[in-house]
């Protein structure tokens, strides 16, 4: 608990030197909450660091941001009010669990996949959060508008899902109704923020995955 302030602590100290004090204090409260859900064991110090750093991104864009917000039955890791506007980012850092050593990039895509499906049905925006050291591998299709995607791509992204979701499972309709609006590439080291068009990325980083 006293690394997880101490190194939240010295994030908010780096995002602050450039910052107004409505947005110091709107950091300072989801710092707060944060350290509260770490006490319950709820986040993790790589995955709450990207969290801050994005929602600085966003709160200088106008835009109320809450940490590991409730959507029924799920839990999004920043979901983001701006007007009558809503937007959800899920962070992925790539950790793969040890049950998943041999299967790993199939993992991956599978859960990325899951999530666009799963998360975006409950706001008007949806964006993933990755650091510029991994690569989301995203299925192509994800990155299309829903009418232009086709049957054999649906089933195709329905039986990915499948091998990792049972209970219960993404269905062929939020397939179907996926939307992916950006991507936002997060560096730690200099707490800067990236936003990026999910095609572009998918299309830049296609030569370099596997």
């Amino acid at each position: 608990m006293e690394e997880f302030e101490r190194d939240l602590n010295l994030l908010i100290t780096k995002l602050n030197k450039a910052s107004n004090d409505a947005t110091r204090q709107k950091l300072e409260d989801l710092k707060g909450d944060l350290i509260h859900l770490n006490t319950e064991r709820l986040v993790k110090i790589n995955h709450s660091i990207m969290e801050l750093i994005c929602a600085k991104h966003l709160i200088l864009r106008g835009y109320e941001v809450e940490v590991e917000h409730l959507l029924n039955s799920l839990s999004c890791d920043l979901y983001a009010v701006k007007g009558l506007g809503h937007l959800i980012v899920e962070i992925e850092t790539g950790y793969v669990p040890p049950e998943h050593a041999l299967d790993p990039l199939t993992y991956c895509k599978a859960r990325i996949a899951s999530k666009i499906c799963r998360y975006s049905g409950h706001a008007e925006k949806f964006g993933l959060g990755t650091p510029p050291h991994y690569i989301l591998p995203i299925h192509p299709a994800l990155t299309k508008p829903p009418r232009y995607r086709t049957s054999e791509e649906l089933q195709e992204i329905k039986s990915l899902c499948d091998l990792y979701y049972s209970s219960p499972p993404v269905s062929v309709e939020e397939i179907k109704n996926a939307h992916l609006h950006t991507i936002y590439i997060l560096d730690v080291d200099q707490t800067t923020v990236r936003e990026t068009d999910p095609a572009d990325y998918t299309e830049k980083t296609e030569e370099w995955s596997l």
